[in-house]
């Protein structure tokens, strides 16, 4: 049995859908077949019960009954004279039987119908209207039905009619006609059947052809992409489909959209990167040879130019570790963030953990806070990373002895300083990987910091915007869900 699920499961799965339409449909017609069988036979039986009864109301003449018990005989010697049975009685069985189960025929029956154990309880009780059909055979085999019923005569009137008690009356007909009709019956049921049988498996190989299309294009595209790694193709889907087949090309769709977003953000990433790289290194490969030269040519560098130089050396040397720790930052916030690096953060220590950090970068500043608890759930350390960002853009775009305002209340962060602030037209470009504004070139930075809130915020289920404050400078609002009080299981 499991080698045949195994060979049923290998097939194609139109060769399956096939094989099961077919199977459904075979197991209707058999069930059909098999129950017209049974009705028909049933009425068949039912017109020869008929036949039967219609036959025994007629009751035998007594001198005719004794001379067949006084000469009983299994097999009949004419079948000449009707012996008041009727025209039909030639076709039929006719005899009594014994309570010993002892069979006499009449003359004019067919043969001899085979006596049983309820033929016999007849004769020997032979209760008035009592009487049993039954199929069974004569004494050459044939397929007979007959009905036993006690034995009754009359003289001359048929009204007044006696029972003989001890005696049964058995009168049968032959079931070859009806047998023949039967079996014919079921050769046509066969027939039918099989032709059934095989156009629904036509039909169902049509049809799984005809519906697995769609899945045959779908394969076709998937074959595609991962044999030339072609994002562009697209399945075409009716607009106002929405069976299985249109939500699975969709969904197919959908994802090789963001595929293909998702490669052309890294291949921009890489480009961005590359071109941010190459100013440090240029910068920094420049000095070292300067340096070089120095020492192989034998013409030392007056010590403040060489002072310069390494002073040099060591910034550009920091801002490619800043540069590369951005990067490798932004490509984990790019990832999902794992479950188990995602807890319950107390948002305000968060923020005053940043805030004791940005006074230490902007002495000069002045920086107000009014925190209010707040509880979310998120990676801490990228958290508090992102709010040193924000916190910093702030610390160096405000100007000497600048003022910094820090709320936070009911999950609401506001970060607004008295710096420059940002043009309506560079808004738009603020959360851009590399992106500065022309004014911000000179000042240290990756581009990237800015990059990095918004993509920890969005994994934090919050959202981040920038906008001019009134009076000059930039308010930073970070929105994160969350409850002023923990959750039970963080207390």
């Amino acid at each position: 049995m499991n080698k045949v699920l195994r060979q049923f499961r290998s097939l194609p799965i139109r060769s399956r859908l096939a094989l099961l339409v077919a199977a459904a449909v075979a197991f209707a017609v058999a069930a059909v077949s098999v129950t017209c069988w049974f009705i028909v036979q049933g009425k068949l039986y039912d017109e020869v019960n008929g036949d039967l009864r219609a036959a025994a109301r007629m009751p035998v003449d007594a001198d005719t009954a004794t001379n067949v018990i006084n000469n009983c005989t299994q097999t009949p010697s004419s079948q000449t004279g009707l012996n008041g049975f009727g025209p039909r009685a030639r076709t039929m069985y006719y005899e009594i039987v014994k309570a010993d189960g002892t069979a006499c025929v009449f003359d004019d029956s067919v043969g001899l119908v085979k006596v049983t154990g309820s033929d016999k309880e007849v004769a020997k009780d032979p209760t008035p209207d009592r009487g049993t059909t039954r199929s069974g055979t004569d004494s050459k085999g044939n397929s007979v039905r007959a009905l036993t019923m006690p034995l009754m005569v009359s003289r001359g009137d048929p009204r007044n009619r006696i029972t003989v008690p001890g005696y049964a009356l058995v009168i049968g007909m032959p079931l070859k006609s009806t047998e023949s009709t039967l079996n014919d019956l079921a050769l046509v049921l066969l027939l039918v059947s099989g032709i059934g049988v095989f156009g629904a498996g036509a039909a169902g190989l049509w049809i799984a052809r005809a519906g697995l299309r769609p899945v045959d294009k779908l394969t076709e595209a998937v074959e595609h992409v991962a044999r030339t790694e072609d994002l562009t193709i697209r399945i075409p889907v009716e607009e106002d489909s929405e069976d299985e087949i249109a939500r699975l090309s969709r969904s197919f769709n959908s994802m090789t959209a963001s595929l293909a977003s998702s490669r052309e953000l890294q291949q921009q990433l890489i480009a961005d990167a590359g071109h941010e790289l190459r100013t440090p290194l240029t910068s920094l490969r420049t000095n070292i040879e300067l340096l070089t030269r120095s020492e192989e040519t034998g013409r030392p560098i007056p010590p403040a130019d060489r002072k310069a130089l390494l002073s040099s050396v060591t910034a550009q040397m920091t801002e490619l570790a800043a540069l590369i720790g951005d990067l490798q930052t932004l490509s984990r916030s790019d990832a999902a963030t794992p479950a188990d690096r995602v807890d319950v953060v107390d948002l305000q220590d968060t923020v005053e953990a940043a805030l004791r950090r940005a006074r230490l970068r902007g002495p000069e500043l002045t920086i107000t806070a009014d925190l209010q608890p707040w509880f979310v759930r998120a990676e801490p350390q990228a958290l508090e990373r992102a709010i040193v960002n924000i916190l910093d853009n702030a610390v160096k775009f405000s100007p000497d002895g600048g003022v910094i305002d820090v709320v936070l209340k009911g999950g609401e962060l506001t970060v607004r300083d008295h710096g420059p602030g940002i043009p309506s037209e560079e808004l738009p470009h603020v959360f851009d990987r590399f992106w500065r504004s022309p004014s911000a070139r000179a000042l240290p930075g990756s581009g990237l910091g800015l990059s990095i809130v918004a993509r920890t915020v969005q994994q934090a289920g919050g959202e981040i915007s920038l906008r001019p404050a009134q009076g000059g400078g930039t308010v930073a609002t970070v929105r994160l869900p969350g409850a002023a009080t923990p959750p039970p299981e963080a207390v």
